[in-house]
């Protein structure tokens, strides 16, 4: 209760509001599919009704949850599986065009394509995740390379500093990036070690509040010796990763270890 307090308080003396959470485009996509799909199919198969066996047809529809949920979220796959349990109930089965099933077989036969709907799109979700997650991670890596083998050749920290404040642009989705040189003026929001912001005092999540008001600093040490720090100006986006932010901490560390060992060129 203390910290709901605490994160209130914060919220109206700064003035901040926390970024709503919506659906990303792809899901909303992906639920509306989950509600339209299998109707649209179970439509086409009622032709064939009296000659495709309940099986094929509970088939046919399983294919369709299952891209679903490989378009979408966890929620739209479960929806079309709802959605494809219902329909083929109205279309599909005895008597037709009601919710009713008299036939013990054909009951069977919707539990099983809900249970297994659901089970699939699960597995389906988690595939289409690992997929996106060993993609990115490999982009997380290629960016930590770029950086320390420039750390390794560079003659001066302010190539490093340039190529870094580019990185984390992207990375992070910002406005605007700029470096200050060895100065700690004011107490703007810090990006910590672990991925978190600190605003004053008061621990802020932004996974669940967004990004806080105003520039956020990033700071490098060299050696332990605080050297400079990095004032990210965060975009209209979405507030990246845990992951991301924590590799946006390793980029500033060899800013640090390069800004130790070259020095800047101005100050």
């Amino acid at each position: 209760m203390s910290s709901m307090t605490g994160t209130w308080k914060l919220h109206r003396t700064r003035g901040i509001r926390p970024t709503p959470r919506t659906w990303p485009p792809r899901d909303r996509i992906a639920l509306t599919a989950g509600l339209v799909a299998p109707f649209l199919v179970a439509v086409a198969l009622v032709p064939l009704r009296t000659s495709l066996s309940h099986t094929s047809a509970a088939l046919v529809l399983v294919v369709v949850v299952v891209a679903v949920a490989a378009l979408g979220s966890r929620t739209a796959g479960v929806l079309a599986a709802l959605s494809a349990t219902a329909w083929f109930d109205f279309f599909l089965t005895r008597p037709y065009q009601t919710f009713d099933i008299t036939a013990p077989a054909d009951l069977e036969t919707a539990l099983l394509l809900l249970a297994v709907g659901v089970i699939v799109s699960q597995l389906a979700v988690r595939t289409r995740r690992l997929e996106v997650r060993t993609v990115t991670d490999a982009a997380y890596l290629a960016r930590i390379h770029r950086t320390a083998d420039l750390v390794q050749s560079a003659n001066s920290g302010d190539t490093v500093v340039d190529h870094v404040r580019t990185e984390l642009t992207d990375l992070l989705g910002l406005r605007t990036c700029r470096f200050e040189y060895g100065t700690l003026i004011g107490r703007p929001p810090r990006l910590e070690k672990d991925g978190s912001v600190t605003v004053g005092r008061h621990t802020w999540n932004p996974d669940v509040d967004g990004w806080p008001e105003g520039e956020i600093e990033l700071r490098a040490y060299g050696n332990g010796h605080y050297l400079g720090r990095f004032l990210l100006t965060p975009g209209p986006g979405d507030v990246p990763p845990l992951q991301a932010r924590l590799v946006a901490v390793t980029l500033a560390d060899e800013t640090g270890a390069a800004l130790d060992t070259a020095g800047p060129a101005r100050r």
